[in-house]
């Protein structure tokens, strides 16, 4: 239906090389160029790799990078060392050379247009934001937990983007609900637009394993379904704090539903225009190291 590809579009940056799954470079562009190719490669971002495997990323990727004019180049997002912990001038002078490199047919196309680091202060954050050219937009990891309005707000009107992590391999790495809604509640005060990463493997809220292996803990994890609903239904004006968490703690599918015209909660209905606002401007994606579980659970639910 319109609306679910709408909320689902270029949703999952694809992470294959981190933990769970924690692939080798070449298994993870070989599927990414798999995903690339498939039928369902509306729902497939960028690919997440750390500037310091550029070069392995090159090799593993040389004979799957697109090498017509006419096509699309993989789009990339490179993570980068947290601020205060690498030369970060370094780092996108590297980022320059690839970019350069990979801009001729015959070279494989690829592109870097996005970053990703963490500065653990508001200070940090405006130090890094000097260093950062004209170009590549950075999405700063902000602490999970406290207060995080302060570093936020040092990123309103810079173009520089927030991340938020909302889960990992141990159930002690998955934030509360009160955290994951100040996060986004902050960014939906600030207009800043964020992406999540970690924990996002599936639409709805529920008990799964946090890992691939038999003995893997099982954690509470939160949904990509109700993150990007309820994060649109707060930057659309359709939704306050309440309304919010309660959307965030929901664990039956049956409580969204679907049309051709737009997408509900219950009772709280949100039109495709507002959708694609949210979509556009505030929400913008979410990291994993999975690509199949999200399309697969959507295909699962009939909601794609």
């Amino acid at each position: 239906m319109r609306s679910a590809q709408i909320l689902f579009s270029e949703l999952v940056d694809y992470a294959g090389l981190f933990p769970p799954a924690k692939l080798d470079m070449a298994t993870t562009v070989a599927n990414y160029r798999a995903y690339v190719h498939s039928d369902h490669n509306w729902m497939l971002g960028r690919l997440i790799v750390p500037v310091a495997r550029l070069d392995e990323f090159e090799s593993a990727a040389l004979k799957l990078l697109p090498t017509d004019e006419n096509d699309m180049p993989w789009m990339i997002s490179a993570l980068l060392p947290p601020v205060g912990e690498g030369d970060i001038d370094a780092a996108f002078d590297r980022i320059d050379q690839f970019n350069e490199s990979h801009s001729a047919p015959e070279r494989g196309l690829a592109l870097i247009d996005t970053v990703e680091l963490k500065a653990p202060t508001a200070a940090m954050i405006d130090d890094a934001l000097d260093a950062i050219p004209e170009g590549v937009t950075p999405f700063f990891e902000i602490p999970c937990g406290g207060d995080p309005r302060g570093m936020i707000a040092a990123l309103a009107g810079t173009g520089a983007r927030a991340k938020i992590r909302t889960g990992g391999v141990e159930p002690e790495m998955i934030p509360l609900t009160r955290d994951v809604l100040s996060f986004i509640l902050a960014c939906a005060g600030a207009r800043v637009p964020y992406k999540a990463t970690a924990g996002l493997h599936h639409p709805i809220r529920k008990v799964y394993p946090l890992a691939y292996s038999p003995e893997a803990p099982r954690g509470l994890m939160h949904g990509f379904l109700n993150v990007f609903f309820a994060s649109a239904a707060l930057y659309t004006g359709h939704a306050d704090e309440a309304a919010a968490a309660s959307i965030l703690d929901e664990e039956s599918s049956d409580a969204f539903t679907f049309t051709e015209d737009g997408a509900a909660w219950r009772d709280l209905a949100l039109d495709n225009e507002l959708l694609a606002s949210a979509r556009e401007e505030f929400a913008l994606s979410f990291g994993s190291c999975s690509f199949e579980e999200p399309v697969d659970d959507l295909i699962h639910l009939n909601l794609i």
